[in-house]
């Protein structure tokens, strides 16, 4: 790889052996995929996706404490992943106890995320490019990210550029100020393998479209044709809605960090079909094909008619819009079904900084007073131990799906489910 005099330098220990570590470490990561050279990062901030303080990556919090020593601070402040816990989500004792051994180190670990680089002591979301959050990187902008579907958002919809990283990788991106140049950073990386055609009767559902995509595609890029007959040709809050949650069923169900939606997102209006590799394969996506798909998810429920207890919403966290929409959505059919109550304890999960502005408005009364509660959580980190693992748990998000034992539902049969309507 070649290395500038001042990236030489950095890595020769002008800056101190932490630093050269860090950017030995980058260095290694980038030979690995053959990057020929480093880039500058050239977001205004970060994110990272390690967030969480959970008490087995011990080697995460020793490696913040070497950092914090050393005095290394990020060239960019960063927001980061949400937290992990909130009182205000149901758990039972047992539960409880669970959650504050699991996540002891939980206030340490965020006490070196703010001496490292935090953005703002209440900055914890996987949706950091939402305007109300502040982190909304610029087309064309190089980033250091790892969240997949922030990558798959800020890659597809923004039109910036960022490579799938790992954990703690995204990091040390920001702190140095440079990444490798490979990948989804390059013309050729961003090129699409799969020509994706959307044939079906009605608006696909976005995150059962996002699934089928990802399990075929894995990590290639898609080029996908005839979503816009569906979206429009314009990137309005009800578009981006829509691809923020495909893309991140995309992401989880396969490894997609691109996509192009024809006539829709930036690059594939700019470029049209010269994204498309010339031997790119098809695939064809009916309403016979989302069923197969939807069929194939298992569940893993230990009694698979068991009685739903809990359901997760947002994850990705939801805009504004959503929350917004799912409130009258509830309220209508608690009307309709003679209920004043959820039927299901149900959580629906946003970016802090959206939470404040949905709760400036009388949606915000009107949900709580569903029994619906809305937190700040990452329904992945609820779910991800043997006591919430082994309660049935429905959501609408392909992402908790893949990574947990939560059962997948429509839209449809969620708000059927969760006012009572349905059993």
């Amino acid at each position: 790889m070649r290395l500038t005099e001042e990236q030489q330098a950095i890595l020769d220990g002008k800056n101190g052996e932490v630093m050269a570590k860090i950017m030995r470490t980058l260095v290694m990561y980038g030979d690995t995929f053959g990057a020929t050279e480093m880039v500058p990062v050239t977001s205004t901030y970060g994110h990272i996706v390690t967030s969480f303080g959970v008490i087995v990556i011990k080697g995460v919090f020793d490696l913040m404490d070497e950092l914090v020593s050393a005095g290394v601070v990020s060239q960019q402040k960063f927001s980061a992943d949400p937290r992990p816990c909130d009182k205000k989500v149901p758990k039972n004792l047992l539960q409880n106890i669970v959650f504050k051994v699991m996540y002891g180190p939980q206030k340490r670990y965020e006490a070196q995320l703010k001496k490292i680089g935090l953005l703002r002591d209440d900055a914890f979301t996987c949706a950091c490019y939402f305007p109300e959050v502040g982190n909304r990187p610029k087309k064309g902008d190089v980033l250091s990210w790892a969240e997949s579907s922030a990558v798959n958002y800020a890659n597809s919809v923004l039109g910036a550029r960022c490579n799938r990283n790992s954990g703690i990788i995204e990091m040390f991106g920001s702190i140095i100020g440079y990444v490798p140049y490979f990948g989804l950073l390059t013309d050729e990386g961003r090129k699409a393998s799969w020509i994706v055609e959307i044939k079906t009767t009605e608006r696909p559902e976005a995150q059962l479209l996002g699934s089928a995509i990802g399990m075929k595609v894995l990590e290639d890029v898609p080029y996908v044709k005839g979503l816009d007959k569906w979206l429009g040709s314009e990137l309005n809050d009800d578009a981006t809605t829509y691809l923020k949650d495909f893309g991140a069923a995309t992401a989880s169900n396969g490894s997609v960090g691109l996509y192009h939606i024809e006539n829709l997102t930036p690059e594939a209006v700019e470029q049209g079909e010269s994204l498309i590799r010339p031997d790119a394969k098809t695939y064809v996506i009916d309403d016979a094909e989302l069923e197969r798909v939807k069929n194939s998810y298992p569940v893993i429920w230990k009694n698979k008619d068991a009685k739903p207890k809990l359901c997760f919403m947002g994850c990705p966290h939801m805009t504004l819009a959503q929350l917004h929409d799912w409130t009258e959505r509830i309220a209508a059919k608690l009307e309709q079904n003679g209920r004043k109550r959820v039927a299901i304890k149900t959580v629906f999960t946003s970016a802090p900084d959206v939470i404040k502005e949905f709760e400036k408005t009388p949606d915000a009364a009107r949900l709580k007073k569903a029994g619906v509660v809305l937190s700040y959580i990452c329904p992945l980190m609820y779910m991800n131990n043997p006591l919430c693992a082994g309660m049935p748990v429905i959501t609408n998000s392909n992402k908790l799906r893949t990574y947990t034992s939560a059962r997948y539902y429509t839209d449809a049969d969620i708000l059927d489910r969760i006012t009572g309507g349905k059993k």
